[in-house]
């Protein structure tokens, strides 16, 4: 009874958030459009699927994931953990922390496999393209994007290292790779980085830059703490676009036939 009362805030708050796109579409398809809903029943029945899994998955990520995540955030960047004492050393040793670019990579890559809007765009860019641009690979493609850049944002946290320089160079590195990608797969790459920061990655990610900032000497979680998100969208970018570079070096030294 109790976990049935519980669901009533976020079944309300999910209903809040649908209903203006409900309104939005079916506005659009009687004033707009001007033409009847082809499948009225079929429509209420999805909408009702929808309301009821998003707050089964948001309050799942609430009770579990999230709390998990930031605990082992939390854990990881203790000095406890890392140094087998209560206190950090005055020097900071990149070193020191691998096992929390380990960690970094690892939430990284499952949170953004787990991430509904990826899944949602993978499987459309699968269907446009007559299953030329897989499922699985393009996941996997923004998983080990997302991976690599907040494994690489700890590291900045820990090296102290300017933001900027990470960035700048980062999006160099996109746009010469924009002018030798196929250009099937670069509007799909752009938007991959977009779909990274969404409803599981955000807070992990966010605890875990926090975290670390926290417990480094001469750290602030305020300017040091925050920018791991950048690194998960900027990567996407470069790992899908290098996947469809590597396909298509594979198939011009394989040729079909």
């Amino acid at each position: 009874m109790n976990s049935l009362q519980a669901l009533v805030t976020p079944l309300w708050e999910t209903l809040h958030d649908l209903v203006p796109i409900l309104v939005i579409l079916l506005g659009f398809q009687r004033f707009v459009l001007r033409r009847p809903l082809p499948s009225p029943r079929r429509t209420a029945l999805g909408f009702l699927y929808v309301l009821i899994g998003m707050t089964l998955f948001l309050e799942g990520l609430e009770q579990a994931l999230f709390p998990l995540g930031r605990m082992m955030a939390e854990q990881l960047t203790d000095p406890a953990f890392l140094f087998g004492a209560a206190d950090s050393p005055d020097r900071v040793r990149w070193q020191d922390y691998l096992w929390v670019y380990a960690f970094a990579f690892a939430i990284g890559f499952s949170t953004t496999i787990a991430e509904p809007s990826l899944i949602a765009v993978a499987l459309k860019a699968s269907e446009v393209s007559a299953g030329a641009i897989t499922v699985w690979g393009l996941r996997v493609a923004v998983a080990l994007g997302v991976a690599v850049g907040i494994a690489l944002g700890t590291f900045r946290i820990v090296t102290g290292t300017p933001l900027h320089y990470y960035i700048i160079t980062g999006y160099v590195l996109v746009v010469i790779q924009t002018a030798l990608a196929p250009k099937m797969i670069v509007p799909l790459a752009y938007d991959s980085g977009g779909v990274t920061t969404s409803t599981v990655t955000v807070p992990l990610v966010t605890a875990l830059g926090l975290g670390l900032a926290g417990t480094v000497p001469g750290r602030s979680p305020l300017l040091d703490g925050f920018g791991l998100i950048a690194f998960a969208s900027l990567f996407p970018m470069m790992t899908v676009m290098g996947y469809a570079q590597l396909s298509a070096w594979r198939a011009r030294r394989h040729p079909p036939g």
